[in-house]
């Protein structure tokens, strides 16, 4: 059975399909006036919109050629916040199709805060990321274009001055054909220089070089014999020695780098463990490994 009124006006409650208990609107002689509660599916807007029942609560643009009706431009607006609990019903809690905007205020230090997910991935773009940034240090652009403009040049770092006002400190990074790890430190009255215990495993031995800088005096230092362990270090006629000292070596734990290959771009580097989007890249994958850089012995 149905009926149609010109205005219907409630100064109670609505409820609509069940007749069971709702909690949120209370029941009884503790029900909240104005509330409302539906079983659903419940259409709001274009009731031809949609064709299917695709969830509890469907809302599409306003459809009304009522001549009094000037039909929005948006289907919700919501004037205070919002939670969203999701569950397994799909993969995704939100699913949008269309142009997102985001202004943030002062209630927090962000805008869009991002976290959690099945994998170590709190956030995963298909497509380039625009960043407008900071200004400062041309901080702003593709992210995408400023990895590749960084790449090919010397990688800095810019910093305001710690000890000079209105001046600015910019350091750069050692680059080589290797990848290098290194220690440096002074020997005192000492005859060895003992290398870091993973050194073992993280080093070819067969890659090691040591720069040794008397202090004081000349004393005629010479690199008895090495290994991955310790350095054995012999002094002019046993005097004491004093001195600065640079290690270095090359990682074994990844593949050297193949420093110069055929490409028009850094994605055209030979070893696929490197490209983009990988799952679960192998950096030391046998396949394409090569000769250790630097060999020493």
């Amino acid at each position: 059975m149905s009926f149609e009124q010109d205005d219907i006006r409630a100064g109670g409650q609505i409820r609509v399909g069940s007749a069971g208990i709702c909690p949120p609107i209370k029941e009884g002689d503790q029900k909240i006036n104005g509330s409302m509660h539906a079983e659903g599916p419940v259409v709001f807007g274009d009731p031809g919109a949609e064709a299917e029942n695709r969830a509890t609560l469907i809302v599409n643009r306003t459809d009304n050629d009522d001549e009094d009706c000037e039909n929005a431009d948006r289907s919700v607006w919501v004037n205070g916040n919002m939670r969203l609990n999701g569950d397994d019903g799909t993969d995704f809690a939100l699913k949008q199709t269309g142009n997102t905007e985001i202004i943030g205020n002062s209630q927090t230090e962000n805008a869009l805060y991002v976290t959690g997910g099945s994998t170590v991935d709190s956030l995963y773009v298909d497509g380039d990321v625009y960043v407008t940034g900071s200004v400062d240090c041309l901080s702003k652009g593709r992210l995408e274009e400023r990895h590749q403009e960084a790449d090919g040049k010397p990688k800095p770092f810019d910093i305001p001055h710690p000890s000079r006002d209105n001046h600015r400190l910019r350091y750069a990074c050692i680059e080589g054909p290797e990848v290098g790890v290194y220690i440096r430190g002074r020997v005192k009255n000492e005859k060895v220089i003992i290398l870091p215990k993973y050194w073992k495993n993280l080093v070819h031995e067969e890659s090691i070089t040591v720069q040794l800088q008397p202090i004081g005096a000349h004393q005629d230092i010479i690199i008895k014999r090495w290994d991955d362990e310790k350095i054995h270090l012999q002094s002019r006629g046993g005097m004491p020695i004093n001195c600065f000292y640079h290690v270095y070596a090359e990682r074994k734990d990844i593949n050297p780098l193949i420093v110069e290959y055929e490409g028009d771009n850094c994605f055209d580097y030979p070893d696929p463990n490197y490209k983009p989007g990988v799952e679960n890249p192998i950096y030391n994958d046998p396949e394409f490994a090569g000769p250790p850089n630097t060999i020493t012995k």
